[in-house]
């Protein structure tokens, strides 16, 4: 791309930047795109009483068909707490599409999905492969793309995850208190 293009833009100073706040945007863009698309999936499978958490949870627990902690789950979507995770749980319990099962002598708890839950990710999985698998199945060489990408985005992942904890140790605004006190003091001084 051309830099001229991003030569405004407070993201994009460098080519690196400029191309970097590029694939953040086309993250942002197909992280609503994929959005919409599991609930509209889910609501042609009956499943469209549900938030797009619960949809995602849902998929994760049906995972290899064994039943899943919350920790578990929540590591697996890459959740920093599982407050809100448990709350889908609970509702997702409640429509009865999840058991609860207790874990032996312990006080840990793992979730499963119902038969009733899994009869609406068979038809949510039927109508994803007619409608989305069956037609990315003609792009050239997209087996190999997808897991490049996916390997991409993983790495990625990590290295937002790493450089949001490390921003967590810069004082937000101390450099920008620098740069006001001394536009101040040159004001001062200019009188």
């Amino acid at each position: 791309m051309d830099q001229d293009y991003y030569k405004d833009w407070h993201l994009g100073h460098t080519p690196h930047e400029a191309m970097t706040t590029e694939f953040e945007w086309a993250v942002l863009r197909f992280e609503q795109a994929f959005q919409r698309f599991i609930l509209q999936v889910g609501s042609m499978s009956g499943l469209g009483h549900l938030t797009y958490q619960e949809l995602i949870s849902l998929h994760v627990i049906r995972m290899q068909d064994r039943p899943k902690t919350a920790t578990v789950i929540a590591r697996q979507l890459n959740m920093d707490g599982i407050t809100n995770l448990q709350y889908s749980l609970r509702k997702l319990i409640k429509y009865k599409l999840l058991t609860k099962i207790k874990g032996g002598n312990s006080k840990i708890y793992t979730y499963a999905v119902t038969p009733a839950g899994v009869a609406m990710l068979e038809e949510y999985t039927r109508i994803r492969r007619n409608v989305l698998t069956d037609q990315t199945m003609n792009i050239e060489q997209i087996d190999k793309r997808l897991i490049e990408t996916a390997k991409l985005i993983s790495m990625l992942t990590g290295v937002y995850d790493e450089a949001g904890r490390v921003s967590a140790t810069y004082s937000a605004y101390s450099k920008l208190n620098l740069v006001v006190e001394n536009t101040k003091k040159s004001k001062s001084e200019g009188k």
